[in-house]
């Protein structure tokens, strides 16, 4: 039976790749419709009509009446949907939200998923995934086998039980089809436990019996149970307990200061990584080629985008710039409409073109996860490559990190103080930091100019912490589970302080 599914699912996968050429060939005429569209099923509700936009609104009158928003903007109107009032955002009532803690803020955000968004943008934009992977290999046999998805939890909301919130994974498993659950692991009541220590156990259990060809979720996450697993089964790698395991959908975090740890893992040259821009606002952009670097830019799965240049990005009134306008290689503040009820909403992710044609993006970093204490606009991306370098120079492998600054203070410069976890090998302190802070400034001209001689920054000051010291920062802080990510990058010394405190006591 799994092996006419998985006939039946690759002949499917071949007819639907030819859907990806059309926006690598007509992007902008795709991308503009897709905003009439949502013009169009969204202008009766209140929230649009105050605005006066109608049927026939465009572009034009989009962009001047509907304001640029933050999520504390629409926050009221959002619990309100929640509480089950019908036609705020979208015209009907919503029953699930996806939960994102963000990265910097301990504040939950609430994201509605319409029955609609769900179907025509995190499924459709999954299938055109699976497109991706047959046509890359037409010999995977995804549904033959297993396939196991780090999932999150959903829970009903405490002032109406209608309401059901949780991570978006949890909402994509709830909505899965019903063919695709035959070919998942663990079983749903596993995935999607609340009791997170319980639930790797039980899947440490039940998934090492299963032949998995395909896993997907937060590296650092997956890594937690791999190495459980590995323990379990006093295996040497994942492919003595799954030898035919092939891919794996990656998003979330950075994944280079990983890859190494994975390529340990999965020993095999042509297995496959591909990465994911999949959030809790929506599907936007996935690598539709395994051999070329950048993610797709979906642009007729429900989902508008615009951009604010990052020089613009801090400003009251910032300008923002159309797809048609965005430039290879600059970096822009994402600015998202959807058909589930943001209206030029800025997710604060920050997003680099890699191509233009077609329109290939990289994640370079979050508005709110950068340091720029010291003018040397220190992003994610730049963290993440000098990581990695500099633990292939020491042959060491790290595990979770996070960075904040040390103010100049009297005559004493300022520096980054870096807390770092250590998974395997061993260094010392002061040769991380020269290494790291090496790489850095090439990578980073900005910062190379602030480190000139010493002037203003100092070499980074490296605390190398003891491994799962941010995990149990993380649970202390309900920040523990399966999209929780850890902050990285901080412009002030709140959470590093917090983490020092705990280790000191």
């Amino acid at each position: 039976m799994n092996f006419l599914v998985n006939e039946f699912v690759k002949r499917f996968a071949n007819t639907r790749y030819k859907r990806l050429q059309s926006q690598r060939n007509t992007p902008i005429d795709i991308h503009e419709n897709t905003l009439i569209k949502i013009i169009t099923a969204n202008y009766k509700t209140k929230y649009l009509s105050d605005f006066s936009i109608n049927q026939n609104s465009n572009y034009q009158d989009f962009t001047k009446k509907i304001p640029l928003v933050h999520y504390e903007d629409i926050s009221n109107k959002i619990e309100a949907m929640m509480l089950g009032e019908a036609n705020v955002l979208v015209p009907n009532k919503v029953t699930w939200f996806s939960k994102s803690s963000g990265t910097s803020n301990a504040k939950s955000k609430y994201i509605p998923v319409t029955k609609n968004y769900m179907k025509k943008c995190y499924t459709a934009t999954n299938w055109d995934v699976v497109s991706v992977m047959y046509n890359h290999n037409p010999n995977y046999k995804i549904f033959s086998n297993k396939n196991l998805i780090m999932g999150g939890t959903l829970a009903p909301f405490d002032k109406n039980p209608r309401t059901q919130i949780g991570d978006v994974s949890a909402i994509m498993l709830e909505n899965m089809p019903f063919f695709a659950k035959w070919c998942y692991t663990p079983d749903f009541n596993t995935a999607l436990m609340h009791d997170w220590d319980k639930k790797l156990e039980l899947m440490v259990e039940k998934c090492t019996k299963e032949n998995v060809v395909l896993f997907a979720g937060v590296p650092t996450w997956i890594l937690v149970l791999f190495n459980k697993m590995i323990e379990a089964k006093q295996a040497d790698n994942m492919l003595d307990i799954w030898p035919d395991a092939s891919i794996f959908l990656h998003g979330g975090i950075g994944f280079e200061p990983y890859r190494s740890q994975f390529e340990k893992l999965f020993p095999k040259k042509d297995f496959c990584y591909l990465e994911t821009y999949n959030a809790s606002e929506g599907f936007f952009a996935f690598q539709d080629d395994p051999t070329k670097d950048g993610m797709l830019l979906m642009l007729d799965n429900c989902n508008y985008y615009e951009f604010i240049p990052l020089n613009e990005s801090d400003k009251t009134h910032p300008n923002v710039v159309s797809l048609k306008e965005v430039k290879k290689g600059d970096l822009y503040e994402i600015v998202i409409t959807t058909q589930a009820g943001l209206y030029r909403y800025r997710i604060g992710d920050i997003v680099r073109f890699v191509s233009i044609k077609p329109y290939r993006i990289k994640i370079a970093g979050r508005t709110k996860q950068f340091i720029n204490v010291f003018g040397e606009e220190l992003m994610i991306h730049n963290v993440e490559t000098a990581l990695k370098n500099t633990c292939q120079e020491l042959a060491v492998e790290i595990g979770d990190y996070t960075v904040a600054p040390i103010f100049m203070k009297n005559k004493n410069n300022g520096k980054h103080e870096w807390l770092i976890e250590l998974k395997k090998g061993n260094c010392d302190e002061a040769s991380f930091g020269v290494l790291l802070d090496n790489h850095l400034q090439k990578i980073n001209s900005d910062y190379e100019a602030k480190r000139s001689g010493n002037h203003i920054i100092s070499l980074p000051k490296i605390n190398i912490i003891p491994l799962g010291t941010i995990e149990k920062w993380q649970r202390k802080n309900n920040r523990y589970g399966g999209q929780s990510k850890v902050p990285r990058l901080s412009n002030e010394r709140r959470i590093i302080e917090e983490i020092l405190e705990m280790i000191k006591s």
